[in-house]
């Protein structure tokens, strides 16, 4: 097995050359040979996280620009048959966790359907979704019944207004039927993802967190990412976690840290007495890339290899120029080989080319 690579080894963009650990080229013939998903640094990839659609049905300041946003003609989308192909060879290869995202993913046709044939492949032992919950109540029993084990909601604040605002229209009443009903169907444990925005919603943290008091869930606090064409907004508006976290404890006391999964964004704290837990998530100002195992299956097939970096691999038309099942193995092995170490933020690198609700958070 090939060892991590410190974290003064990394792409410096994409095609560039790069110091490989000792005994790469062997470990790639190997990992190859083996028909498991394996980067040149050793780290596994078993996390998959797929796009159903580039659309959604809200407009957020932090995902999507205000003027200007295009979508993709339905005909350059992975079809359903198309789409479950995909993902039964990635699970050949070792991916055992899944996790639907958009665009809003809800707004998929045929996402029950969709949801049965995931869980059905040999090996996949976690299938998830996030999700704007705003369509959530009508279908939470029917993705819970297809095999979708829970669900991860993004909600900013719980001032309608602000959420109005935020969102560009949406309702806040709507999410929030939405999340009782995944609540209530067992797609737990819930998770509320907050993104948290300078002179927007920094200041109703303290709201947020304060659901984890009497539920078992776990609230979220997100950096803001310079995606494409809402890197303005990331320039004027970020908030570190160290500030959010600096902001709950002089509300609540200190927090209680959490011991988490290392493969887990999300660094856990708990309010004392809490039956939740605190998660923040901190890609700018704390990156997590040594233990990154995920890769993402964008809306229209191209396997991106890192969210804030453009190198993709396109799956759909090898499958549409009729390649087999071991052609397309090769290429995604392949491609996860030369997943890069990490995003380049440090070093001020920001070639995004797509827009967060085109990649899938």
């Amino acid at each position: 097995m090939v060892t991590l690579a410190p974290p003064s080894i990394r792409l410096r963009s994409v095609g560039q050359a790069v110091a490989m650990p000792d005994g790469a080229q062997p470990a790639r013939a190997e990992a190859l040979g083996r028909r498991e998903a394996i980067d040149a640094f050793g780290r596994r990839m078993n996390y998959l996280r797929i796009s159903l659609t580039d659309r959604c049905n809200f407009r957020c300041l932090y995902c999507m620009p205000a003027l200007g946003m295009k979508f993709q003609p339905r005909a350059e989308l992975l079809t359903d048959d198309e789409l479950l192909r995909a993902v039964g060879l990635c699970a050949r290869i070792g991916f055992t966790k899944l996790r639907l995202t958009g665009g809003e993913p809800t707004i998929r046709p045929h996402l029950v359907e969709l949801v049965r044939g995931m869980k059905a492949f040999p090996g996949i032992e976690e299938l998830s979704m996030t999700t704007n919950a705003l369509l959530l109540g009508r279908i939470a029993d029917d993705l819970a019944a297809a095999g979708l084990d829970r669900v991860n909601v993004s909600i900013d604040t719980l001032d309608p207004d602000k959420f109005k605002l935020m969102t560009r229209g949406g309702r806040l009443d709507l999410v929030w039927k939405g999340i009782e009903a995944a609540d209530a169907a067992g797609l737990g444990p819930i998770k509320l993802n907050t993104v948290v925005l300078k002179d927007q919603n920094e200041h109703e943290v303290g709201e947020m967190a304060a659901l984890t008091l009497d539920r078992p869930w776990q609230v979220r606090f997100l950096e803001i990412m310079p995606l494409e064409g809402v890197g303005e907004v990331h320039d004027e508006g970020l908030v570190t976690s160290e500030q959010t976290q600096a902001r709950l404890e002089a509300r609540f006391g200190p927090l209680e840290p959490v011991a988490a999964d290392a493969a887990d964004p999300a660094r856990l704290w708990r309010i004392p007495g809490a039956a939740g837990t605190i998660g923040f998530i901190s890609p700018v100002s704390a990156p997590f890339c040594e233990a990154c195992n995920r890769v993402r299956l964008t809306a229209d097939g191209k396997l991106r290899l890192c969210l804030l970096r453009p190198d993709e691999v396109d799956l759909r038309d090898l499958m549409r120029a009729g390649a087999d099942d071991d052609q397309i193995l090769d290429r995604l092995l392949g491609g996860v080989w030369r997943k890069p170490w990490g995003h380049g933020l440090a070093e001020g690198e920001r070639m995004t080319v797509r827009g967060m609700s085109q990649i899938g958070g």
